[in-house]
């Protein structure tokens, strides 16, 4: 029958992330059901609720045998696409050189585009393709991936056609995020200026025209580009209809969360630096706090992002892994997790929300994605556990049984 169910799910627990004020901890339903059609949500809630008339003899019926069912989980943040190893630079980390000071004698993103130039699509997908496969095998259904390891048009552009190729191989949702804007490349290195001109005018266009990227970042931090040179930036994504995001005040304060916030970002990410006033802006205009534990833990950084304050001013805050080859070497979105709870010291509860509800919102996917809601795809994880908090609990321990990803 044409309003019968494709598929049932019962026999567990169901952490659905719903924001409503009165809902249980985690959005808890226990004892659960939840019903697909055509790849959507199309009914959840107590078992015993299940409305049976929808129930035809081609629904099927999973039994789950136990367990939580979360919604799959996001990754917001990624720099996914890339070649080489900078494992050297992790070893002079330890031996006292500063993030600054490697990228500043020609380490850091720099060494990451000349490897990154030299590879092909081919090769790009291949090694890319490795990275993913961890983040889904935890549970990961959907995931942005940013460019920036490029640095021209030629590229940049097969960096944002690589993260296009994975989403077309892989089940996962992918958003690919031109960050053209991510450091000044050596055939600009005394004119910053006349590359963002190259950025502003000839990469954001064609990315656009090309439909290759679904958002715009930039670096604004004192190694890289100025809140000057990004406000240029933004105004260039404005004009091609691409929403933004920001990676701000990490290493300093260069008031580019509340530039960005001034532009509707849907996210500012890192914001050790972040100040009453950022905040306050990013509360205003809706932007996501992206907070990055890999990369706060990788640079051994002291300064932890102003979590009370996001919270008194209600700002969502999302976590990610940052994958990257040099800062947050991360495919482990459940580290993530209990790294946010160690570190920065949120709730379980908020750094579930962090990799589910909140960081959907920052990738723009709130209305289809990060919570078990009527409507919103059917991107299911299954875990081996007694409660939602054992997600964040566990370090170095994987208790998905299998993803379900939704056919759309």
């Amino acid at each position: 029958m044409a309003n019968d169910f494709d598929a049932i799910w019962l026999g567990a627990d169901f952490a659905t992330m719903a924001p409503q004020a009165d809902a249980a901890p985690f959005g808890a339903i226990k004892d659960g059901a939840l019903a697909e059609k055509q790849g959507r949500i199309a009914w959840i809630g107590p078992a015993k609720d299940l409305p049976r008339q929808h129930i035809g003899a081609h629904t099927q019926i999973h039994e789950i045998g136990g367990g939580w069912v979360t919604p799959g989980l996001v990754d917001c943040h990624t720099h996914l696409v890339y070649a080489g190893s900078r494992a050297y630079e992790f070893e002079l980390r330890l031996q006292g050189a500063s993030y600054e000071e490697i990228s500043r004698a020609g380490g850091g993103i720099r060494s990451t585009v000349a490897a990154t130039r030299a590879a092909s699509e081919d090769i790009l997908l291949e090694q890319s393709g490795k990275r993913l496969r961890a983040l889904i095998a935890e549970g990961i259904t959907a995931l942005e991936i940013k460019s920036g390891y490029g640095l021209n048009l030629a590229d940049e552009l097969k960096c944002l056609r690589v993260a296009r190729r994975l989403g077309q191989s892989h089940p996962v949702q992918i958003r690919t995020t031109l960050l053209a804007a991510h450091a000044v490349p050596p055939e600009f290195a005394q004119d910053a200026d006349g590359y963002i001109d190259l950025v502003c005018d000839s990469i954001i266009p064609a990315a656009a025209q090309a439909g290759l990227a679904d958002a715009v970042d930039a670096f604004c931090e004192n190694i890289a580009f100025s809140p000057a040179q990004t406000r240029r930036v933004f105004e260039a994504a404005r004009r091609h209809g691409l929403p933004v995001k920001l990676h701000a005040e990490q290493l300093s304060d260069q008031g580019g969360a509340a530039l960005a916030a001034s532009f509707g970002a849907l996210s500012a990410d890192h914001l050790e630096y972040l100040s009453e006033d950022g905040v306050a802006a990013m509360a205003k205009s809706g932007t996501v706090a992206v907070l990055l534990p890999g990369a706060f833990y990788a640079l051994r950084e002291t300064r932890l992002p102003p979590i009370a304050a996001l919270r008194q001013h209600g700002v969502p805050m999302a976590i990610s892994t940052d994958c990257n080859p040099g800062t947050s070497p991360v495919t482990s979105i459940l580290l993530m997790l209990n790294m946010a709870c160690t570190l920065f010291r949120l709730t379980p509860e908020e750094a579930l929300a962090g990799a589910t509800i909140h960081a959907a919102r920052a990738l723009g996917l709130a209305d289809s994605c990060g919570s078990l809601a009527v409507g919103k795809r059917a991107d299911l994880a299954f875990w081996d556990i007694d409660r939602p908090a054992a997600l964040a609990y566990g370090i170095g321990y994987n208790p998905l049984k299998k993803v379900h990803f939704a056919t759309i």
